[in-house]
C-alpha cells in the first residue's frame, strides 16, 4: 500500500525520508569491482608476461589481451547489473520511530529496525556526498548477516549491522536520522554532531559531519 513499507504506517508516524542506493556507488562499494578490474588486470599482465618470456608472438599476445578484455568487461559488466536490479529494487524509510530497509529482487524482504534496538548509527563518506550509515543493533532479532547482504557491514557475521548503503546526499540523511533519533528518545541519545534545530519546514539545518548517534 506504501512504496518501500509492507503496510500503511500507524496513525501519527508518518515519512521523514525515502531513498535508494546509487547504483554505481552499489557496484563498487558492495560488489567490488575495482577489485575485480584489477584480478583481470593482473591476470592478464603475469600471463602476458610469461608468453613474451617463452617468446610468444605478437599475434598470439594479441589475442590472449584481446579474450581476457572480454572476459573482464562480461564479469564487470554482469556484477553491474546486478547491482542496478538490486539498487533499484531497495528502498530505504526513515519515520520517527524507525528504519525500514525494503530489498531483493526475485523476493522482496522488509527489515524493520526500530530505533530502541539501535545502539549506535555511523556516518561514512566516500566522496561526492556518498556514504553509507552503518547501524549497530542491540540484538540481532535473528537478522543473519546472510539475509541482509548486501545491506549489511562487510565481515560483521557474529554480529550483523545493517546498513544504507550507497547514498547520495548522506550527510543530508545522517541529519534527518540523528533528529529523529534524538526527538524519539533524548534521554539515550548523545549526538556526535548535533543538529541544529529543525525550522517550522520540517527540514532539518546543516550540521556538521560525522558519528549520527549513539545510546549512552
Amino acid at each position: 500500500p506504501v512504496r518501500g513499507l509492507p503496510q500503511a504506517l500507524p496513525e501519527g508516524e508518518q515519512i521523514l525520508w525515502q531513498g535508494r542506493p546509487g547504483t554505481l556507488a552499489f557496484a563498487i562499494h558492495a560488489f567490488h569491482i575495482r577489485f575485480v578490474l584489477g584480478y583481470f588486470v593482473l591476470a592478464t599482465s603475469w600471463r602476458l608476461a610469461n608468453l613474451d618470456a617463452a617468446g610468444a608472438s605478437a599475434v598470439e599476445m594479441s589475442r590472449v589481451a584481446i579474450n581476457s578484455g572480454i572476459g573482464a568487461a562480461f564479469g564487470i559488466g554482469l556484477l553491474c547489473l546486478i547491482a542496478w536490479a538490486m539498487a533499484r529494487a531497495t528502498v530505504y524509510t526513515i519515520s520517527p520511530r524507525r528504519i525500514v530497509l525494503r530489498y531483493g529482487v526475485a523476493i522482496r524482504k522488509y527489515v524493520n529496525l526500530p530505533f530502541d534496538q539501535i545502539v549506535s548509527a555511523d556516518m561514512r563518506r566516500y566522496g561526492k556526498g556518498k556514504g553509507d550509515i552503518v547501524l549497530a543493533l542491540a540484538a540481532s532479532g535473528g537478522l543473519g548477516y546472510l539475509k541482509l547482504w548486501p545491506h549489511v557491514r562487510p565481515l560483521r557475521v557474529n554480529k550483523p549491522q545493517p546498513m544504507l548503503r550507497g547514498l547520495a546526499g548522506v550527510g543530508q540523511v545522517a541529519r534527518i536520522l540523528s533528529s529523529a533519533i534524538a526527538s524519539h528518545a533524548p534521554a539515550r541519545v548523545t549526538l556526535a554532531a548535533t543538529p541544529a534545530a529543525v525550522p517550522a519546514t520540517g527540514r532539518p539545518a546543516a550540521a556538521a559531519p560525522g558519528m549520527v548517534a549513539g545510546a549512552t
